[in-house]
C-alpha cells in the first residue's frame, strides 16, 4: 500500500512539471508575446479580438471560465480595460490573478508613459487615463520591455521552466530588433511628416519614427467630433499639407473620408494589433506591417 502511495505520488509530481501554463491575455499583442516566450511550456487564451477595440472589449461567459483556469493573467495596464476587466475579475475566485496576485502580470510596469496628466482628471476631458496613455505597444522599445516583463511572470509562476521561457524571451527580442530596424528605414525618409490621428493611440509610434500629429479627428478622446471641429480640422490640414489621416480599425470611417475629401488626404486604417491583418502574424510582424502601410501613405 506505501509502495502505491509512493508511485502514486510520484506520478502525480511528473504531471504537474509538465503540465502547461495556462495564461490569459486580454490583448493579441500581449497573447502572441506569451506563446512566443513561453512555446509549448504554455496554453494562452486571448479575450480580446484583434479588430475589437481594446477599451470596450464585451464580456463572456466563457471569459470568466478561462479566467478562473488562469495561472497568469497578463494584461496591459493604464487603465486601458478599465471598463470590462475588474467586472469580470469580480465575478471569478482566482486569487493568483487578482490584483497583486503571484499570477498578475501588468505589461506596462517599467514603460516610460507618454500623455501623463499634469493635473486632476475628469470626464469633461473626455476618455484621459490618469496614469498616461496606454498605447504603447505601437512603439517596439516598448514592446522590448513588455516580452522582458512577460517572461518575468511567466518564469515566477512556472520557475521550472525558466530556462524555457529566457530562450524564447532571447528569440522575440531578436525578432523585434528586425521588425525595429526594417520599420525604422522604411519610415526615416518621412521624418517630419505631418499627420492627422482618429484617436490618441499614436503618440508612441509618431515619437518613435518622427512623424508629427497636428491635429485628432477626436476634439478629446473618445468624443466625436462637431462639424466645426471638423471644419477646423480640414483647413489646418491643407495649410500643413498633411496626407494622411491614421485610424485604428475599430473606429468608424465614415467622418474621417469627410475631412479626407476637404483637405486632400487619404485615411489609412492601420491593423494596431496582432491578427488585424493577414500579414500581422505576431507582435514583431505587426510592427513591420504597420511602417510598412504608413510609408506607403506618405509617399
Amino acid at each position: 500500500m506505501k509502495q502505491m502511495l509512493t508511485i502514486a505520488l510520484l506520478l502525480a509530481g511528473s504531471l504537474s512539471a509538465h503540465a502547461k501554463l495556462n495564461v490569459v491575455a486580454t490583448l493579441p499583442d500581449l497573447a502572441s508575446m506569451a506563446r512566443d516566450i513561453g512555446g509549448d511550456k504554455v496554453t494562452v487564451t486571448c479575450l480580446g479580438k484583434p479588430g475589437e477595440d481594446p477599451h470596450y472589449i464585451q464580456p463572456k461567459p466563457s471569459y470568466i471560465v478561462a479566467l478562473n483556469k488562469a495561472d497568469v493573467l497578463i494584461e496591459n495596464g493604464l487603465e486601458l480595460e478599465i471598463g470590462w476587466l475588474p467586472a469580470l475579475l469580480d465575478q471569478t475566485r482566482n486569487g493568483k490573478i487578482r490584483p497583486g496576485g503571484p499570477g498578475r502580470v501588468v505589461a506596462s510596469a517599467g514603460v516610460p508613459v507618454l500623455d501623463l496628466p499634469t493635473g486632476p482628471v475628469d470626464r469633461s476631458q473626455g476618455d484621459v487615463h490618469p496614469g498616461g496613455n496606454p498605447h504603447f505597444l505601437l512603439d517596439p522599445d516598448c514592446g522590448k520591455i513588455v516580452a522582458k516583463t512577460i517572461a518575468a511572470g511567466l518564469k515566477q509562476a512556472a520557475p521550472g521552466d525558466a530556462a524555457a521561457f529566457d530562450d524564447g524571451l532571447a528569440k522575440l527580442l531578436a525578432r523585434i530588433e528586425s521588425a525595429q530596424a526594417e520599420a525604422g528605414k522604411l519610415l526615416a525618409p518621412f521624418r517630419g511628416a505631418k499627420v492627422v490621428t482618429y484617436h490618441k493611440s499614436f503618440p508612441y509610434f509618431v515619437e518613435r519614427y518622427g512623424l508629427v500629429v497636428v491635429g485628432t479627428v477626436e476634439p478629446k478622446p473618445g468624443i466625436p467630433p462637431s462639424p466645426s471641429h471638423l471644419a477646423a480640422l480640414g483647413d489646418r490640414m491643407q495649410a500643413d499639407g498633411v496626407k494622411v489621416i491614421l485610424q485604428e480599425q475599430w473606429h468608424e470611417t465614415r467622418t474621417p473620408a469627410v475631412v479626407a475629401k476637404k483637405s486632400g488626404a487619404t485615411v489609412v486604417v492601420l491593423p494596431t494589433q496582432t491578427g488585424g491583418d493577414p500579414a500581422a502574424t505576431d507582435y514583431p510582424a505587426t510592427i513591420k506591417l504597420l511602417a510598412e502601410k504608413v510609408a506607403v501613405a506618405l509617399k
